[in-house]
């Protein structure tokens, strides 16, 4: 793939609505063969009649377990199933819907983050907060959406075999407290719990520093299974997925200089500590 066509939003947004249309045109087909309306169906999968037609219209991303539910309930044989992948990219913006898959599949993540608490290490109230600040606004049903997917990001941190994470995180961010104290002191916390895994390393990088090297703003190192290292760097609404070797060896660099120039891990973890005390 050649760097300047490698962009991390390669899902368009027309092809996230085209996929929710068909999904939901195959549903609305496969209940209506199973002789139910949407009322007795809503009831038997836990959502309203206007949820369902909501899902059927597209206009709304149906969840993994109502799809698991649904294929099952109208014998669908595995149709339905099949479409779950792409139906929860759609949960993602268009612009990290790409690099959403690749996050997924990845042995190693490494991220430097400058503005905000990463995505991988947010709460949910954190990540509620966040998305309701985003311009132009978002209404209640998709910020739930962008929540949920958020937070099923994380899985990843779980995962067996555990891939290899890192974060450097400036230490301004520690002490912004996006959503309110209690958001706030809740989302320390949870950095605290994420760092205490064997597979994470959390490091600090000091607000009074004289020499810097992520002024060029945030970015993420990829290595997926087959050994292929990408950086992505993510803009306003907007994104792109590196893959040239000369340009992601640069961003490596920076981030080998970042983690020299950050404090240690445990410096961090006492750092942090110290950030949820003053909240």
């Amino acid at each position: 793939m050649d760097d300047r066509e490698a962009e991390a939003g390669y899902g368009a947004e027309q092809g996230a609505t085209g996929i929710l249309q068909v999904f939901g045109r195959q549903l609305k087909r496969f209940r209506e063969w199973a002789g139910l309306d949407r009322a007795e169906f809503g009831a038997r999968t836990g959502y309203s009649a206007s949820t369902i037609a909501a899902f059927e219209q597209g206009k709304r991303i149906p969840p993994g377990k109502f799809i698991d539910r649904a294929d099952e309930l109208l014998g669908a044989r595995g149709i339905l199933k099949e479409m779950k992948e792409e139906v929860a990219r759609a949960q993602y913006p268009a612009f990290f819907r790409g690099a959403a898959k690749l996050e997924r599949e990845a042995v190693e993540l490494h991220v430097y983050a400058m503005q905000a608490v990463p995505g991988l290490l947010q709460t949910e109230e954190y990540a509620r907060a966040v998305f309701a600040m985003w311009l132009p606004l978002l209404d209640e049903a998709t910020i739930e959406e962008r929540v949920a997917a958020r937070l099923a990001r994380q899985e990843i941190l779980s995962r067996t075999p555990p891939p290899t994470i890192s974060f450097v995180i400036e230490d301004s961010m520690l002490g912004r407290p996006l959503g309110g104290r209690e958001v706030m002191r809740g989302q320390l916390e949870q950095i605290l719990l994420v760092a205490q895994r064997r597979n994470v390393s959390i490091q600090v990088m000091p607000t009074r520093l004289e020499e810097h090297a992520g002024l060029g703003g945030s970015f993420t190192l990829i290595e997926t299974r087959e050994a292929r290292r990408m950086a992505y760097v993510e803009a306003h609404q907007d994104s792109r997925l590196y893959t040239e070797r000369k340009l992601v060896r640069e961003f490596e660099e920076r981030y080998g200089l970042l983690r020299a120039q950050a404090y240690t891990p445990r410096e961090s973890l006492k750092v942090i500590e110290k950030a949820l005390g003053e909240v």
